[in-house]
């Protein structure tokens, strides 16, 4: 078998990212509470996340235990076989699930991911348009909180689904 290569700079494309300084942003987080720290992120009063520049990611909605995200993914963020790598997906899916747990916390008290099973159903292309990942509480507990999502086209077509567990960190 003979593989014709492909010039690397063949058709380059550019992207930027710019971010702000996270952390007096992290800082703020720890004397506010969760719900009124994202409703600042989602109505852009405070800055969001590094992570967000990466995958042009917003804030749509913010409520208790109740978050979606959204995003247009482009073919910088393809894998070898030309579809948006599942690390968006599932990046999408811990920021809405997480997110969705810090919604119920109050001020001074954190949260980790510790677990976070994600199940791919469809390809996500450049061409899929804006998805959003939707996030929700299931149960939370004074040590550890229960989440599910789902990430979904603009037709509302399912194409991952995730369940998470967060440990609920200095209550």
């Amino acid at each position: 078998m003979t593989i014709d290569r492909v010039e690397h700079d063949a058709g380059a494309r550019e992207k930027t990212i710019s971010w702000q300084d996270p952390m007096p942003s992290a800082a703020l987080a720890r004397t506010m509470s969760g719900l009124r720290y994202l409703t600042g992120i989602a109505e852009g009063e405070i800055p969001p996340p590094p992570i967000a520049a990466h995958f042009g990611m917003r804030w749509v909605s913010v409520g208790d235990g109740d978050v979606v995200l959204a995003s247009i993914p482009d073919e910088s963020v393809y894998n070898p076989i030309g579809t948006v790598h599942g690390g968006v997906a599932a990046t999408m899916l811990d920021s809405a699930v997480a997110c969705a747990v810090h919604s119920t916390l109050g001020a001074g008290v954190g949260y980790t991911t510790v677990e976070l099973k994600i199940s791919y159903l469809r390809p996500i292309l450049a061409s899929s348009g804006e998805i959003r990942a939707h996030g929700w509480v299931v149960k939370s507990g004074s040590r550890v909180a229960f989440a599910e999502g789902d990430v979904r086209d603009a037709a509302g077509t399912v194409l991952a689904t995730a369940s998470s567990t967060c440990l609920i960190l200095g209550a």
